[in-house]
């Protein structure tokens, strides 16, 4: 089973405080000479003209924090992949961020990636790929996932392209999904503890979907492991 660690990160780097030269004054010079005078006047013009604007740096750095953490908790977040249940698709210690927003305004797509929290405990995060939707049946026979919905109540067959043969699974399993109620497989059928173990994925459960994919640097992409079906009728 794929778990996913969420990871606190600086989205901005801060500005630092420039540093000032020191000012020497020699003991035995005679301050009361007009040229040191002039100097040691003319140093402290400098040194004041290099101050930094002390509320306008505050202001940039409560500003800058505030937004960090605005898109942290309610934008974007960034999380590690740890095991085996999404090979070839993700492995450990895979970077994602997660967008957080999109589903408030639309609802989770078939072959979406999400991260979610574990409805059977959930301080855990886990990550799958959403095979069935709100009001349809999934059907497992053997190793091919058949969907009826109310646009095919015939049913249609998923070909599911990111399986690596030596990670199919037989499985026997039919299941009728309520209202807000996902079915989720991992890609890695032999490894993966998923919707064919302990249920359906609730949606006040999911945390958002896969955006972007930051580590391995070979493996920098947008929308990462998204997949799109065309429906396949049964023969």
């Amino acid at each position: 089973m794929d778990i996913v660690k969420q990871y606190m990160t600086s989205f901005f780097s801060l500005p630092t405080r420039p540093m000032h030269a020191q000012v020497l004054q020699s003991d035995t010079a005679d301050s009361s000479s007009p040229e040191i005078h002039g100097a040691i006047q003319k140093e402290k013009g400098a040194r004041s003209s290099l101050e930094p604007r002390s509320p306008s740096f505050a202001l940039y750095i409560i500003v800058a924090i505030g937004l960090a953490l605005f898109i942290r908790f309610f934008v974007a977040a960034p999380y590690l992949v740890q095991g085996a249940s999404m090979d070839p698709t993700f492995e450990t210690w895979d970077y994602l961020i997660i967008d957080r927003v999109s589903y408030k305004f639309d609802a989770p797509s078939r072959g979406d990636v999400v991260v979610f929290r574990f409805p059977q405990d959930t301080s855990r995060s886990f990550i799958k790929r959403i095979i069935g939707l709100p009001g349809e049946t999934v059907i497992l026979q053997g190793t091919s996932v058949i969907v009826v919905s109310g646009d095919h109540p015939e049913g249609f067959r998923l070909n599911e392209p990111y399986i690596a043969e030596e990670h199919m699974q037989e499985s026997r399993l039919s299941i009728e999904l309520g209202d807000n109620e996902y079915f989720v497989l991992g890609d890695n059928r032999k490894e993966s503890a998923d919707s064919r173990v302990w249920g359906t994925l609730p949606e006040k459960d999911i945390v958002g979907r896969a955006i972007a994919q930051l580590y391995p640097l070979p493996q920098i992409t947008l929308w990462p492991g998204e997949a799109r079906y065309d429906a396949q009728p049964l023969q």
